[in-house]
């Protein structure tokens, strides 16, 4: 495996050593988020993204029906 030199060395919090230092960094990750039991609410749905769902639907039905009807003609 590939020495990183950006990754902490040494022991983590349980004693396990972690030569990646994946589990250090997620931890920083974690704590450096919002604080607990407080969230932002979740944004409204756009327009744009339910118009782009509603015609990859119809263009999926329409390539299914293409599909069909070459098998079938």
């Amino acid at each position: 495996m590939a020495h990183n030199p950006h990754a902490p060395q040494g022991q983590g919090p349980e004693g396990n050593y972690d030569p990646a230092g994946s589990t250090q960094m997620f931890r920083a990750f974690v704590d450096e988020g919002a604080p607990q039991g407080r969230r932002a609410p979740a944004p409204a749905p756009q327009s744009s993204s339910r118009i782009g769902l509603i015609v990859g639907v119809i263009a999926a039905v329409l390539i299914l029906g293409a599909v069909a009807w070459l098998a079938l003609g």
